[in-house]
């Protein structure tokens, strides 16, 4: 085996792709500052328990674990920095007002989340935490709708569901865990025929509305058939109406709109809206996210919280690359005061100066530019390149 090679699913950052994947993080990182999110760096590292905590629970297959050498405890590397801000806003910041939080940094999986992805995603995403109402909700979906149009993306679908349309189905119906957790499998997968068969053993009304909930994918119809036809439970009522308002407070920003009742992504640990973003030609999310109001509970403070996350280096693959900027060359000599002052100016004003080594023969790789000296006086000229 060649040693320079990496794992499946790993892979370099050369440096055009990397300029424009960091050139979209500044950009979403100062929307989010702009906004009042102060951004946060969690460790890559911490101790299972922490990692697994809350919407972490889900993670367990997806992370990466180690023994730690000087405790002997089991260590893991994030897979998701949602716990870690959580167990931030808990128990480091212990702010009783709303708190707004941002971060971007990588994270890593066991297995990519599809062929087409990564096992070192570069995730970006805020927490918004202490507030509970719809303003939050929409203030979250509004703020991604902006981190994609700054980072070059205009044109995204969204999806909308409720993890309380399905909670408030089963509730009354004396369903045991077990099987909550076989229904929360199949309607994940879209397994009707799996969903028939474990409906059959329900009565009627609930029977009714679980094999009705795959269906209601769509527009506002949905919502008026979700009405008509779903048990009349202010839960699920409210959970509609919910549905309903943040759709129209989105439509003037967002391409399309659709919803989904049996989207039951992140089940264990949302707890109201959840939404996912997605752009033309992508079959996968580009962005996520939802409301989570328990996520906290397990680290003494169950405050209400929204957030949404998404992977940089997904979004930099959808957004038209630039070809890396071109330098200006400039002659290596340290004691002409006048020519260091230019160099120093014209990197003050953005461009590119690369200093000539000594004993180095050739132009500097990828400039198209070159500080020359003319009659007394430092300029700049175009290279003029001669083809073979």
């Amino acid at each position: 085996m060649r040693n320079w090679l990496l794992p499946e699913y790993i892979e370099d950052i050369l440096p055009a792709e990397a300029l424009h994947i960091e050139t979209m993080r500044r950009r979403i990182i100062d929307l989010l500052l702009l906004h009042g999110y102060q951004q946060v760096f969690p460790p890559l590292l911490e101790y299972e328990e922490s990692l697994l905590t809350g919407s972490g629970s889900d993670m367990s297959l997806q992370m990466f674990k180690v023994i730690d050498q000087l405790s002997g405890r089991m260590m893991g590397l994030r897979a998701d920095m949602t716990p870690q801000v959580a167990r931030i806003d808990a128990h480091l910041l212990n702010c009783d007002g709303i708190t707004r939080l941002c971060y971007a940094n990588s994270v890593l999986h066991t297995v990519p989340i599809s062929l087409t992805q990564t096992r070192e995603p570069l995730q970006i995403g805020a927490e918004l935490y202490g507030h509970g109402g719809m303003e939050s909700d929409i203030e979250i979906q509004q703020l991604m709708l902006a981190c994609l149009a700054i980072a070059g993306l205009n044109q995204v679908h969204l999806d909308l569901g409720h993890v309380a349309v399905f909670r408030g189905i089963i509730k009354n119906a004396n369903i045991s865990s077990e099987m909550e957790a076989e229904l929360f499998t199949v309607l994940q997968a879209k397994d009707i025929s799996a969903l028939k068969e474990i409906c059959r053993k329900l009565k009627q009304s609930t029977r009714e509305a679980l094999l009705l909930l795959p269906e209601l994918y769509g527009g506002m119809e949905i919502l008026r058939e979700a009405k008509k036809r779903l048990p009349s439970q202010n839960e699920i009522l409210s959970a509609i109406d919910q549905l309903e308002w943040i759709s129209e407070e989105l439509q003037p920003i967002v391409e399309t709109v659709a919803f989904d009742l049996a989207d039951l992504r992140g089940y264990h640990y949302h707890t109201g809206m959840v939404f996912a973003a997605y752009a033309r030609g992508c079959s996968n999310a580009i962005a996520l996210g939802g409301r989570y109001d328990e996520i906290g509970k397990a680290f003494g403070r169950a405050r209400p919280a929204t957030g949404f996350s998404m992977d940089l280096r997904e979004l930099s693959r959808l957004v038209e690359q630039k070809s890396y900027p071109k330098g200006i060359s400039a002659p290596y000599n340290k004691k002409d005061k006048e020519l260091n002052s230019i160099i120093a100016r014209l990197r003050q004003e953005g461009h590119i100066v690369i200093i000539e080594l000594p004993g180095q023969s050739e132009i500097a790789l990828n400039c198209d530019r070159r500080l020359v000296m003319h009659n007394g006086t430092w300029n700049v000229e175009q290279i003029e390149f001669i083809e073979n």
